[in-house]
C-alpha cells in the first residue's frame, strides 16, 4: 500500500467508526451525513480488504483486523492532534477558563474545598465544574472534554497520563451510641450491620448482589481472604449518604480515612481503625494527550499536586 495515496481523513472516520460501532453515529461525531460515512466505510473496506465491521443479531461488531488496528489508529492521531495543538502562555489572574473536573465524591469532599480555595486566590475568574463518574465517559476525558478525572480506578486506556494523587488507608466511622464500641474487634464487626460505599470508574453502576463478593471491593476482598463476610444493610455509592447514615444509625461506615476524618470534629462520631487488614486505596488523577501540553492544563495539574501534598502534610 502506498501511504501517499491513502485519503488521511480515512483514519479519522476509523477510529470513530470502531468507537461507536454505528454508521448514523459516527457520522453525527463527526458532523458529516449519513450517506459520506457511509462512503467512507465502502472506501475503508476497500483499502483494507475487510469488512471492518459486520451486522450481528447484537449489532455491528469489529473484525479482528479492525480490533487490532483500534488502538494503532487511535495513538495515531492523538499524537498528531496533540503535537498541532496552538501553544499558549496562561496567566491564571487573567483566565475565565472553565474547568472541567469528574471526581468521586470522595475526592470532591476530600481534595475538591482545598483546590478551589486555591483557583480562588490565584484565577478568580475561573469556573469549576465538578462532574460526576455517571456524568463522563472515557471518550469525553480521551477527547479533551473533560479536563480532569480524580478517581480511584480499577483499570485505564494505555493512552492516557496519570498521576497519583496520595493513597488513603481505611478506617470505620461509627456513633458513639453503638454499642459494638464496648468492645470493637473482629467478632463484634462482624455481628454488626454496615454501609457498603463505594463507585470507580466510569458509566452507570448497576445493581449490587451481597454475595458476589469479586464485586464488593477492598473491604468485603480483605475480609473473603480471612474466611469472613459483614452484614450489609445498605448500598450506596455515595460517601456523604454512608457517613450520614452512620452518624443516624446503629450501622458502621468503613471507608477510606480522609472521607471519615470530615466528623473528626463530631463528639458523637467515633473514628476506629478497622479491626482487619484492608489494603490502602490510590487516588489518581487521569488526562487526556490532547491536553498534556496546554499550559491551562498544566497550571491545573500542579496545582492539584500542590494541594495534595498540603492535606498530606
Amino acid at each position: 500500500m502506498n501511504i501517499n495515496k491513502v485519503d488521511l481523513n480515512l483514519l479519522v472516520y476509523l477510529d470513530v467508526l470502531l468507537r461507536e460501532k454505528n454508521v448514523t453515529r459516527a457520522a453525527n461525531q463527526l458532523n458529516i451525513t449519513q450517506p459520506a460515512m457511509s462512503n467512507g466505510l465502502k472506501r475503508l473496506r476497500d483499502l483494507l480488504n475487510d469488512p471492518i465491521l459486520v451486522r450481528t443479531s447484537e449489532g455491528m461488531v469489529p473484525t479482528e483486523r479492525a480490533k487490532e488496528l483500534a488502538p494503532i489508529v487511535r495513538g495515531v492521531l492523538l499524537t498528531l492532534e496533540e503535537s498541532l495543538q496552538p501553544h499558549k502562555d496562561f496567566d491564571p489572574s487573567q483566565s475565565s477558563r472553565v474547568f472541567r473536573i469528574m471526581s468521586s465524591d470522595y475526592a470532591a469532599s476530600t481534595l475538591i474545598p482545598a483546590l478551589l480555595k486555591k483557583m480562588r486566590e490565584q484565577a478568580p475568574a475561573t469556573t469549576l465544574d465538578i462532574m460526576t463518574p455517571s456524568d463522563v465517559t472515557f471518550h469525553d476525558v480521551e477527547n479533551g472534554k473533560v479536563d480532569m478525572a480524580i478517581n480511584r480506578f480499577d483499570q485505564l486506556p494505555q493512552s492516557f497520563h496519570q498521576k497519583t494523587v496520595w493513597r488513603d488507608s481505611f478506617a470505620c466511622l461509627v456513633n458513639r451510641q453503638n454499642p459494638v464500641l464496648k468492645q470493637f474487634n473482629l467478632e463484634s464487626y462482624l455481628k454488626s450491620r454496615h454501609i457498603w460505599v463505594s463507585k470507580t470508574g466510569f458509566g452507570v453502576g448497576v445493581g449490587m448482589d451481597p454475595k458476589d463478593i469479586q464485586k464488593l471491593g477492598w473491604v468485603d476482598e480483605a475480609l473473603a481472604k480471612l474466611g469472613k463476610q459483614r452484614t450489609i444493610s445498605v448500598f450506596t455509592r455515595n460517601y456523604h449518604v454512608a457517613m450520614h447514615l452512620a452518624v443516624e444509625m446503629d450501622l458502621i461506615a468503613t471507608l477510606p480515612l480522609r472521607a471519615a476524618r470530615l466528623y473528626e470534629n463530631d463528639d458523637s462520631m467515633a473514628i476506629l481503625d478497622p479491626p482487619f487488614a484492608i489494603p490502602s486505596i490510590e487516588l489518581k488523577m487521569i488526562w487526556s494527550p490532547l491536553l498534556h501540553q496546554d499550559a491551562s492544563h498544566i497550571w491545573l495539574r500542579r496545582l492539584i499536586t500542590e494541594t495534595a501534598e498540603e492535606i498530606n502534610a
